[in-house]
């Protein structure tokens, strides 16, 4: 259904239209990469459903994700992240998977850095803290069958200033999603997949 638009949404949309061109028409150049805004907007013209119902999510990769301003919590560093994820703009939902990599003789349960291990040598593309973070801040993307589990995201492994390494992970909990950052020296269970997307 068509909806006529008009008033403070108008001008409100009208005003960021005219800041994208303003933007890539400035002397100095256009700051970000023109040709990720180039197919974001395609995506968007093309089915606008799709980037904001349940299809196709756009990953800001302007900043990278920032530890400490998260957390809170100064001296929390990045070590480690999967290239991969990092070039990714643009994730459809449908092609997430989520991992356990546990193998029958785990008896339901495995250590995190073992986790880590066999995910890299999977293959798999270990999503990173950015496409958290989008999730994080648009919690009405996050897919509906992740609630009863908790669900990391191994493509950023960040170090605590007491040197422990840990991935970020969302989980629903008193009717509400959260966030929490565990270590990878526990054990994980089968109920605390990784998210992934196939290599």
């Amino acid at each position: 259904m068509a909806t006529i638009v008009k008033g403070d949404l108008y001008e409100q949309l009208d005003g960021q239209l005219h800041e994208l061109k303003r933007q890539i028409r400035q002397k100095s150049g256009y700051p970000h990469d023109p040709e990720r805004l180039k197919a974001a907007l395609q995506v968007i013209i093309v089915n606008p459903n799709c980037v904001f119902g349940t299809g196709t999510i756009i990953i800001d990769r302007s900043r990278p994700f920032d530890p400490v301003k998260f957390i809170g919590q100064e001296g929390c560093t990045i070590e480690e992240e999967d290239e991969r994820s990092l070039a990714i703009t643009m994730v459809n939902l449908a092609d997430i998977s989520l991992e356990t990599t546990l193998k029958e003789s785990d008896n339901g349960r495995v250590q995190g850095e073992e986790k880590l291990r066999r995910l890299k040598d999977s293959g798999v593309i270990r999503l990173d803290a950015k496409v958290f973070q989008f999730f994080w801040d648009n919690k009405h993307f996050i897919p509906e069958s992740w609630k009863g589990k908790v669900v990391y995201f191994d493509g950023t492994v960040l170090r605590s200033p007491s040197g422990s390494r840990c991935v970020l992970c969302l989980f629903w909990t008193g009717g509400a999603w959260d966030w929490y950052c565990l270590w990878l020296d526990r054990g994980w269970l089968a109920a605390r997949p990784s998210a992934v997307l196939a290599k």
